[in-house]
């Protein structure tokens, strides 16, 4: 499963033994799950800088299963909607002519741009699985982003205490997305 991310998934701040990736791998191993992460993750990753580099990515590990957590930055930096929605088809688009099931996760941004802008760019993550046959996973951060004990001091990224958190979170729903494709 390749993993296409930014610093939430690279595991910023953090040793790569800490990170929720790292973690899920470990848990794969135990529960002898056949399921590799491959994790493209970087810290500052746009939408636009993922397009770059995905065709080299799919033809080096030609996934299965490919799963985009973007546009947190893009969002953050307040890139156009209509942007950031064509970039993340793109992205979709590409994996799936692949041969890859795709997953997108829905991302949230702080509020500082307002709601309508706010608004708008989560609902750009329904529209583009809409348009695509992309499977639409929830959020990890939903519940970490809010309590900050579980925050790092930028009250951007996740500390090393949410990463068994957000790990579980993934493992479960990404067992949903696996189990939901076999039912497709």
């Amino acid at each position: 499963m390749l993993l296409i991310g930014d610093s939430l998934s690279a595991g910023y701040g953090l040793e790569q033994a800490q990170a929720w990736v790292h973690l899920l791998q470990n848990k794969y191993e135990e529960t002898n799950k056949p399921i590799t992460l491959i994790n493209t993750a970087v810290s500052g990753q746009t939408t636009d800088n993922a397009l770059l580099k995905i065709d080299a990515w799919l033809k080096a590990h030609q996934p299965s299963h490919v799963l985009i957590e973007l546009g947190g930055n893009d969002g953050i930096r307040g890139f156009p909607i209509t942007l950031i929605q064509k970039h993340l088809t793109e992205l979709v688009t590409k994996s799936q002519r692949q041969g890859a099931k795709v997953a997108l996760m829905v991302i949230q941004i702080p509020p500082n741009l307002g709601p309508r802008y706010s608004n708008m760019f989560v609902e750009s993550y329904r529209k583009v699985a809409e348009k695509t046959g992309a499977y639409l996973m929830p959020y990890f951060m939903t519940q970490v982003a809010i309590n900050p004990s579980l925050m790092q001091n930028d009250n951007l990224h996740p500390n090393k205490k949410a990463q068994p958190i957000i790990r579980d979170f993934m493992y479960d729903e990404i067992d949903k997305w696996i189990n939901n494709q076999v039912y497709k």
